[in-house]
Parts: structure tokens; sequence; C-alpha cells
């Protein structure tokens, strides 16, 4: 398999290697041996892995910058929900050595040269301070990969999404500078209703995008808000 880059910054895939088949253990039940098989034969696991990338979710943060201009050199990038780390070290390579990134989540992650990581539950009320006191002074960029601990009831996991984006946007509006750029995951046809409202009276530009990286059969999306018009 070969690879490169294009000038959108998008990780583009030629060729197409040998399928692995994985067969099914004793122990490994068959929906452990199928999301087996397919991390085996996924290309943005083998390219993240010989890149040195934490996570494939690192191409989902590199694709839509390559196309929405989302990271700048010497900027300042809250990456909430940041395990193991993917995003992150996109949004450290990409701001540079004058930037200044905080990664946060409520799980135990490793390092991250040139990134500040705090463990910690963003939804404590302690948490947001703790951020804004790494940041040292507003944000170019709030992003938000986070996700909540499913249920299995769809009507409840939803309402727990946007709880987590709301919750999100609203720690944007408090430490955005103008023209700051907010990135959030959502599910099940993106933001709606009174969210959706409220992102485009905060932002001069809201989209709703798909990178190539998000597996197809996900319901995840990202919901894009640049232009952040200030308090």
């Amino acid at each position: 398999m070969s690879r490169g880059e294009g000038k959108s910054g998008r990780t583009r895939f030629t060729g197409r290697g040998r399928a692995e088949r994985v067969k099914t253990a004793k122990q490994r039940s068959a929906a452990s041996t199928r999301w087996l098989q397919r991390q085996l034969n996924d290309p943005y696991v083998a390219e993240a892995r010989a890149r040195g990338y934490k996570s494939r979710a690192a191409f989902k943060l590199a694709e839509l910058d390559g196309r929405f201009h989302l990271l700048k050199s010497g900027g300042r990038v809250v990456d909430l929900g940041a395990a193991p780390g993917g995003w992150t070290q996109i949004a450290v390579a990409r701001t540079g050595t004058k930037g200044r990134v905080v990664a946060v989540d409520l799980l135990e992650m490793d390092s991250i040269p040139g990134a500040v990581v705090i463990q910690a539950d963003f939804m404590d009320n302690a948490t947001p301070p703790l951020i804004k006191a790494e940041l040292g002074g507003p944000a170019d960029a709030v992003l938000s990969d986070m996700s909540p601990a499913t249920t299995g009831h769809a009507a409840t996991d939803h309402l727990r999404i946007v709880a987590l984006v709301e919750a999100a946007f609203d720690f944007a509006c408090e430490v955005l500078k103008p023209g700051g750029v907010f990135v959030a995951k959502v599910f099940q046809g993106g933001t709606e209703g009174e969210l959706l409202a409220r992102l485009k009276r905060a932002f001069a530009s809201v989209k709703h995008a798909k990178p190539p990286a998000s597996r197809s059969d996900s319901a995840e999306t990202y919901v894009v808000a640049q232009g952040f018009r200030g308090t």
C-alpha cells in the first residue's frame, strides 16, 4: 500500500492489500472476531501505526482540518475527549512549537510531547477552570470527540450525546476568541433544534461533515462551527 497527502491535507490510500481473515477462537465471540478482522484490514489502522499515531481517529481531524482549515500555527487548542491522543497529536503538529494544546479526558492517557494532558471528567464543575488555567489565554479552537457511555437505548443515548455537545459548546463560548472554531462529534443526523439555532447565532458558519476516515457504517458525523462572533 502506498500513501501520501494531497494539497488538502487529506491522506490518500492507493492500492489494496491482501485481506486477512481471522479464525474464531474458542475464547473469542463472533462479534469480537469481526471487530478484529475489520481492524486488521482497515488501511487507516495500518497507516496510523506506521505514522506513530495513537489511533486511526487522528485522520478524522487531519481530514477535517484539510477541508476547513481549523488549526493554525501558534494557536491555542482544547481537545476534549482526547484519549488515546490521536487528535492531540494532529493539533500539536499543526499548531507548531509556538502553539498550546490542552488535552482532556476522563480516561488515563499517555503524555503527548508538546501538549498538556489533564485526566478529569469534563462534566465536573472543577474541570473547566483547570483547562482555562493551562490554556493561558483565549482559545483559537475547541475540539470535542467526546462520546458518552452508551446504554443501548437509542433515546437515552441520544440525550447523553446531546448533553455532551451542549456542554462543550457552552465551554467553547467561554474560552474562544472572536473568529475561533468549534468542532464536535454528533450522531443521528447531526445537531438539530435549539442547539443548532444557538450554534448559528454564535458562529458565522455552521456545517456538518463526515470525514472519509469515519467508517461508513458509523452514525457519527461532526459539526464544524467557524467564525465565533464573541460573547
